[in-house]
């Protein structure tokens, strides 16, 4: 098979077979095919686009590119959970003990970020002694005996995206719909779960922050996961402003711990019981999505969440003793107040720009070889709808690194809209929409 044939067939809008998709694939991660040949199809296809089949088939193919895990092996009805990120975007560290309290297993592959705050692995690895390097035995030992893992990718798992992704990072090729969902669904496929629930963020602070796009991208995802035998929904999400009201990833995890307490933001837990709600009716646990979600709501309440997220630390080496002394977490030297120049109510928080000073403080990186503070980062003391006076507090940002201090204020600052001739402003809905599909 010549590649140079697919690329002047899919230059030319043809549909690519599923055999030409496997040879173009196997050739990339064997490296039999060069960079730039595979670079000139990227580019094609984000020209003329993909066929659900061919996402399909493309998406099938990188996921089979490694190691994978199977439902058979990871034992019984699996679950996971996917976001396409944002800005103080804990969900997962509450959402995936919450669903183990519920009884479902959860063997959750998870990574880093590059952006405003670290991945779900780099809040996790803030948590002292917390191992994340779990080698495939351990992984699922853990999730057939406790029913509950979260661990990172290993480097033999889908090393199609990764060649590709580095591709597609120089040539421009990022922002192509077929091959984001490719991206995502191939890990998830790999990681071997029946039921699959997309958390994808729109607005300032979303990797799309146009609405159209952000269904664009959920109804894709929900497609092609269905057309690969997984029960599929996805809800499209607000983040005009972060979630939550910590940006960071020690700052995070402490949201997440009081969260599971039954203490935390109402915009974070209830989020995370309507995602978790689609999971009970995909594993038959729950048969109303009321239901659901009211049961996952007591299990925050209850301590059951709360006892399982301790487990999870426990056997994973971190020291649980977090649970009940948050103070054990990673801590900033020094806090610096952001206040309101007006009285007035909130009006906006721009999640873009919160996000922004996080980065600025260190929470995140730009390149991979950064090195992430897991001290630092943005609390939120006033969001959107909140009445606040002149001089008040609005946010608190923990600093270690004063390099860039001056701009993060100034970012932060900037980032509020105060309104001082309106009464009251209501905040954003959270679920802007829901997709559902299934096998």
């Amino acid at each position: 098979m010549n590649t140079i044939d697919l690329i002047a067939k899919k230059r030319d809008g043809g549909t690519l077979t599923r055999e030409e998709i496997e040879h173009w694939i196997g050739g990339t991660v064997g490296r039999t095919i060069p960079d730039y040949q595979s670079s000139a199809l990227l580019m094609a296809i984000r020209l003329r686009g993909m066929t659900d089949e061919e996402t399909a088939d493309l998406t099938d193919a990188m996921a089979h590119s490694g190691s994978m895990f199977t439902p058979e092996e990871l034992g019984g009805f699996t679950v996971d959970k996917h976001s396409t990120g944002g800005v103080g975007d804990t969900t997962t560290l509450v959402l995936i003990p919450l669903l183990a309290a519920a009884g479902l297993t959860v063997g959750k592959l998870s990574g880093r970020a590059l952006g405003h705050t670290g991945g779900t692995i780099d809040k996790l690895e803030s948590i002292p002694g917390f191992r994340t390097d779990l080698s495939r035995d351990r992984f699922l030992e853990l999730v057939r005996e406790t029913k509950l893992a979260l661990a990172d990718h290993t480097a033999d798992m889908v090393p199609a995206d990764r060649i590709l992704y580095e591709l597609r990072d120089v040539t421009a090729t990022v922002d192509s719909l077929p091959l984001i969902v490719a991206s995502i669904m191939s890990k998830k496929i790999a990681g071997g779960a029946q039921a699959i629930v997309i958390d994808v963020k729109t607005g300032a602070g979303a990797f799309l922050p146009k609405l159209e796009d952000s269904r664009r991208l959920a109804g894709s995802l929900v497609a092609i996961g269905s057309k690969l035998g997984r029960k599929m929904a996805a809800l499209i999400t607000d983040m005009s402003q972060p979630l939550g009201r910590m940006v960071g990833n020690a700052l995070e995890v402490r949201e997440a711990i009081d969260t599971l307490r039954g203490e935390g933001p109402e915009d974070l837990s209830g989020l995370c019981c309507e995602l978790g709600a689609e999971l009970l009716l995909f594993a038959g646990s729950r048969r109303d999505r009321d239901g659901a979600v009211d049961r996952l709501d007591r299990l925050l309440h209850d301590g059951s969440a709360l006892a399982k997220f301790g487990e999870l630390i426990a056997h994973q080496d971190g020291n649980p003793a977090v649970i009940d002394d948050p103070s054990l977490l990673p801590r900033a030297a020094r806090k610096v107040e952001a206040r309101a120049e007006q009285s007035g109510v909130v009006r906006a928080l721009d999640a873009l720009a919160i996000g922004r000073a996080a980065n600025l403080l260190g929470a995140g990186r730009s390149t991979v070889e950064d090195a992430i503070d897991p001290a630092v980062g943005v609390e939120l003391v006033r969001k959107v709808g909140d009445r606040v006076e002149d001089d008040e507090l609005l946010a608190v940002l923990h600093v270690n690194d004063e390099t860039h201090l001056d701009a993060a204020c100034r970012m932060v600052e900037s980032a509020y809209t105060i309104d001082p001739e309106t009464t009251e402003v209501a905040p954003p809905e959270i679920i802007v929409d829901r997709i559902v599909g299934g096998s």
